[in-house]
């Protein structure tokens, strides 16, 4: 049987097709330019494809680039960053889910105010705040100011608050405490939406770039948009090819993320109870 369409599913399936065409648009030039011959990125009339296919700028970048040293720093400080905030954020969430503490409202509503200041405002205190711990061009400087994540605290926050109690008094029956029915009971039950957020607070540590910008001078400890863009830049100069090839393989690891964890993201998604909100 064949599906028809209405003509407003066909006029929102041709406006998606547009969007699309223009969203890949620039990702497929970048990939066709860096395929070609250094010499091809700047004839006029601009081509797709050059005179031949070539990975030359490839190998340029991965030999002396030294941009599989900044993928190996983004790596690290991701990892450790997701791994902290999921921590930290879940058992901050829990808490204000599931206990009842002096001052809790007030925690609350400062971590509701969290979510409204943009992080570009906490730029220069937290700059002051690292030079004055000695952290400046430091792992933990990169990645301490990156932990607190008070979206993150507010969306487990709502999923914990789904979780039926009665799993939790039934373990508290059996002589279970706080803390094991967190990591035994609740953890487990919350694995879609932990995923979920894990796998955005990776990206955007990932992408991140004011912040290790900033706090990082050091190409030893240089994450990868930082080193791209103090570095490559300025050490390649117009070479379209190898800048390209350097952008492709900066976005290469978020790409087969997102292909095999897409899956997650949307059951995440879906179990945070947000997605109508």
């Amino acid at each position: 049987m064949t599906k028809r369409f209405s003509p407003g599913q066909l006029i929102l399936l041709a406006i998606t097709g547009v969007l699309a065409v223009i969203w890949l648009a620039p990702i497929a030039w970048a990939v066709a330019t860096s395929l070609k011959p250094e010499a091809d990125t700047t004839r006029l009339p601009l081509t797709w494809f050059g005179s031949e296919v070539t990975l030359d700028a490839y190998g340029l970048v991965l030999g002396t680039g030294g941009i599989v040293k900044w993928a190996i720093n983004s790596t690290v400080t991701a990892v450790i960053v997701t791994f902290l905030t999921v921590l930290f954020s879940a058992m901050a969430a829990y808490g204000f889910a599931r206990t009842r503490f002096q001052g809790q409202r007030v925690l609350f509503v400062a971590i509701l105010a969290g979510i409204m200041v943009p992080p570009q405002v906490l730029i220069a205190p937290l700059f002051a705040e690292m030079v004055t711990l000695g952290m400046v061009d430091t792992w933990w400087g990169i990645i301490l100011p990156q932990v607190a994540a008070p979206v993150i605290v507010y969306i487990l926050y709502k999923f914990f608050q789904g979780v039926p109690p009665e799993l939790e008094q039934a373990a508290f029956v059996d002589g279970a405490g706080r803390w094991r029915v967190f990591f035994m009971i609740v953890l487990p039950l919350s694995r879609p939406v932990l995923a979920a957020v894990a796998i955005f607070t990776f990206i955007t540590t990932w992408n991140n770039f004011l912040w290790p910008f900033l706090v990082s001078t050091d190409p030893n400890t240089m994450t990868l948009p930082v080193g791209l863009a103090n570095v490559v830049q300025g050490t390649f100069g117009v070479r379209y090819a190898q800048i390209m090839a350097s952008v492709v393989l900066a976005g290469l690891p978020l790409l087969i993320i997102f292909v095999f964890f897409q899956r997650q993201i949307i059951r995440g998604v879906a179990h945070t109870g947000l997605a109508g909100e």
